[in-house]
């Protein structure tokens, strides 16, 4: 039987599960809720691996979307892949969210030669995390936070068509079109695209230490001040 890999995402407003058996998907949950990751993860893993018709025993891998992302989101999602993987002595997988971000948009890209994929998470205003990757699903550039403007992307885009994707997609969308070589791809994330990639990582042994395996967030957490009433 083909390796069995159980895929979490909780990097953005998404909470997606998908279990696949070598390729082929056997069952997959997601929800838009954003803020009920800690409530529907683990009954979502429940569900798909009662619908795939497996044991969780049967997983020979977990695959979690490492960052960067809700800071929330990734802590509980790489916690949740970190107690599944001690408690089944199991490997656990860490997979750049941009890059998974970047294989839902794989199809646009790959009918283009000339183009790359440009995936983008939303900060905050015209902030975002961002990366270039090329039809492969190779990193051509650093995870960076940018603020994007006009220039933002000026010099890659006089080279190359560019798939801009990802949640921060439509904020940026105005300034970005009036480049003739940008092109938009508004597929959401999902862990079904990490499939693939957690395969490849698994045939190559690419696992997480479990006990130090930390998500990628990109920016230190900053806790909002409450505001009270009353209170300065």
């Amino acid at each position: 039987m083909d390796n069995i890999v159980l895929c979490l995402d909780t990097s953005t407003e998404i909470c997606s599960v998908t279990v696949a058996c070598g390729e082929k998907v056997l069952a997959f949950r997601e929800n838009a809720d954003g803020k009920s990751h800690a409530k529907t993860l683990l009954p979502f893993v429940d569900e798909v691996v009662k619908e795939a018709g497996i044991s969780i025993r049967e997983v020979n891998a977990v695959a979690v979307s490492m960052g960067p992302g809700s800071y929330t989101g990734l802590r509980i999602g790489s916690s949740t892949a970190k107690g599944l993987c001690y408690s089944l002595e199991i490997p656990m997988i860490a997979i750049p969210t941009l890059q998974i971000i970047a294989a839902g948009a794989a199809k646009q890209q790959a009918a283009n030669e000339n183009a790359v994929s440009c995936p983008m998470l939303d900060a905050r205003r015209m902030e975002v995390f961002t990366a270039i990757y090329d039809k492969d699903l190779q990193p051509l550039s650093e995870v960076s936070s940018q603020i994007v403007d006009e220039h933002t992307f000026a010099d890659i885009l006089t080279k190359k068509n560019v798939v801009f994707c990802g949640n921060a997609v439509e904020k940026c969308r105005e300034i970005l079109s009036k480049n003739p070589n940008a092109l938009f791809d508004s597929t959401p994330i999902s862990s079904i695209n990490m499939v693939d990639l957690a395969l490849q990582k698994l045939s190559r042994q690419q696992f997480e230490d479990i006990a130090y395996f930390e998500p990628f967030y990109l920016k230190e957490y900053v806790a909002a001040k409450p505001h009270v009433k009353g209170l300065v």
